[in-house]
């Protein structure tokens, strides 16, 4: 063992517990909360975040979870695991799930043209009888870009989109659509270049919508959100209780706005709403082959394929180090590849959901702040590092507790 990993050990575990939330007990458990809620509370301060919650999963069984600070500021109404709010593109995960739900049922395939299931046409006019494929869209290697001007039109405040998705996404691909430039493409082939795309995974979630038959948000509903008991999880605003849903704000360096909730025309690529008690039943269902409290969403050999690394020496685009970054079907990779599962930056709100790659260390952590100033943000990654530091330590005290015999 690490003596890092010892000193961790050393740290943590003598100064706080997690009443309510360890699921077995470990050996050395800490007692009470007091150095991690400090160490918590310093870096809101310190970086201005009005409210957050986390929770920490090891071995694939929620050990530690809490609220701080407000959801709604002004009323002073705290902000708790149950908090709802956007998470950002960690929404794309639930499209990739739907996606893999499509393929298991045989009305998807990865590698077919996507023109097979759409009522328009995507052609990349760079290279136009070039085929982009799901693997593609999933992957960020499809070729189509964000163009700013036209993706910030994407969001709308104060309520759902008016555009519907696939209006939306014909009016950018259709070459007599509103949006349509070759510009929205790059000069690339399909699979030959990386750049993170949310207008392409709108896309896929588009392609699902078609393939299924139904709305994503309903196809999500069915599959995922009612299996996995997440009551209050959904896509749109107008599907939820206004007053569970926590406000979003903007940290400038000297000052903090509020801001609207609001809607995406492309939906699929961020727009799930939930809290992290419920965001930990979908986690813990992905880090355990597709199933949670005998409820199955995927099939192993799903899960299995949405989180193997797509990218090898051989077939990675040409400006990705693998050292660095890789990629599995809207599921991503960080911290030079040693953790996967995916984060989310929006308007008010930055999120993660990430475990290390035996999967026995996961951390989930929301704020309802936007913290565009780095000298902010590093207070967001410090807490994140905190919780990861506690999980790892809390993992290590379970391997080297004495066995009962």
């Amino acid at each position: 063992m690490k003596s890092s990993l010892l000193l961790a050990i050393a740290m943590f575990l003598p100064a706080y517990a997690a009443p309510g939330f360890c699921q077995a007990p470990i050996a050395g458990s800490p007692r009470t909360l007091i150095a991690l809620d400090s160490l918590i509370e310093t870096k809101m301060n310190l970086g201005g975040m009005v409210g957050l919650g986390a929770a920490i999963i090891v071995d694939q069984k929620v050990v530690w979870m809490k609220g701080y600070g407000y959801a709604d500021l002004e009323n002073k109404k705290p902000f708790t695991p149950s908090t709802i709010m956007n998470i950002g593109s960690i929404g794309k995960t639930f499209t990739g799930v739907c996606m893999m739900k499509a393929l298991e049922d045989k009305k998807l395939s990865l590698d077919q043209d996507i023109n097979t299931y759409l009522p328009f046409k995507v052609i990349n006019p760079y290279c136009p009888n070039e085929k982009i494929t799901l693997r593609n869209l999933a992957t960020h290697t499809s070729g189509i870009t964000d163009r700013s001007a036209v993706y910030d039109s994407a969001y709308y405040y104060g309520g759902d989109h008016p555009t519907p998705l696939g209006q939306f996404l014909k009016s950018y691909f259709d070459p007599k659509g509103r949006f349509y430039s070759k510009d929205n493409f790059l000069n690339q082939k399909p699979g030959s270049y990386r750049e993170y795309s949310n207008i392409a995974a709108g896309l896929a979630g588009y392609i699902i919508e078609q393939a299924v038959g139904m709305p994503l948000n309903e196809y999500s509903k069915q599959w995922i959100f009612k299996p996995l008991k997440m009551k209050n999880t959904c896509w749109l605003l107008s599907e939820i209780n206004p007053s569970l849903h926590s406000k979003l704000y903007d940290k400038q360096t000297d000052t903090l706005k509020t801001i609207p909730l609001y809607g995406l025309a492309t939906y699929p690529d961020g727009g799930v709403r939930t809290s992290v008690a419920e965001l930990t039943n979908f986690f813990i269902a992905l880090l355990s082959d597709g199933s949670f409290q005998g409820k199955r969403i995927l099939q192993k050999t799903s899960v299995d394929t949405m989180q193997r690394f797509q990218f090898t020496p051989e077939s990675k685009p040409a400006n990705i180090k693998l050292n660095e970054l890789n990629s599995g079907l809207f599921w991503a990779t960080k911290m030079d590849v040693t953790q996967i599962g995916h984060g989310g930056t929006d308007p008010g709100v930055k999120t993660e959901m990430l475990a290390n790659l035996s999967k026995e260390v996961a951390v989930i952590l929301f704020t309802n702040t936007s913290l565009t100033d780095e000298n902010l943000f590093k207070y967001y990654f410090g807490i994140y590092q905190d919780l990861w530091t506690y999980g790892s330590a809390l993992k290590a005290a379970r391997q080297i507790a004495p066995h009962k015999k």
